[in-house]
């Protein structure tokens, strides 16, 4: 006797449910990953103006706030070495903030027309700001800029940008002598191993009684009024 071999029946609700929800989920997932980033904070910045830092950043036209990931942001603003450490944090309402500590520009190289960082790396500012700092009038050896730079980071940041131009004036005694400007109109002659004497500075000014002239820092302490 032949067996009777019963058609399974497909059972497409169920089918039709599971394949509603596999829509339903790539829509989600489709709708969560454009959702755009909505407010975007920048803290730490002088150098560069919030505009420059996001496009740095990629994020100046406010991409995905998921797939704008913080090690692409973080690589991107290193790359510029203005930069120096940055931190980059999402919040609730698809808040981005990047938080950047910039590098200290020393002084203007006027020969090169560029700005030098502490590291000694020349760089161009394009946008227009111009920071307080000392112009190197002239030439510095390649074998005393480093000692130079170090000089400088010696004086307090309060006091450095007090500094209009800086000169070096070697002379038979001393080959590492500079002559410093400062914006009250009095000079200062120094010594490499003795920039940080600058710091006291503004303890000294009182003596001076409001003369103008120039203080000897590079050997002894001793102040010379100007001529009228």
């Amino acid at each position: 006797m032949a067996k009777v071999i019963k058609k399974k029946k497909i059972k497409w609700i169920p089918f039709f449910i599971f394949l509603m929800v596999i829509v339903i989920l790539i829509f989600c997932v489709q709708l969560f990953l454009k959702t755009k980033i909505q407010n975007i904070l920048i803290q730490g910045n002088k150098l560069l103006s919030d505009m420059e830092i996001m496009e740095l950043a990629g994020v100046s036209d406010y991409p995905s706030f998921y797939l704008a990931t913080t090690i692409s942001i973080q690589r991107r603003l290193k790359s510029n070495p203005l930069i120096q450490t940055v931190q980059v944090k999402r919040s609730f309402y698809h808040v981005l903030t990047i938080k950047v500590k910039e590098a200290t520009i020393l002084y203007k190289n006027l020969s090169t027309g560029k700005y030098v960082l502490e590291n000694g790396e020349e760089v161009n500012l394009d946008n227009g700001i111009a920071p307080t700092v000392p112009h190197l009038v002239n030439y510095v050896p390649n074998h005393k800029s480093q000692a130079f730079l170090k000089g400088l980071e010696k004086i307090k940041e309060n006091l450095r940008i007090r500094i209009s131009e800086i000169t070096y004036v070697p002379n038979e005694l001393d080959k590492d002598r500079f002559l410093l400007y400062l914006d009250d109109g009095n000079m200062i002659y120094l010594t490499l191993t003795k920039f940080d004497s600058m710091n006291y500075y503004e303890e000294f000014l009182p003596q001076l009684e409001g003369k103008k002239g120039i203080l000897y820092l590079d050997s002894g302490n001793h102040f010379k009024i100007m001529e009228s």
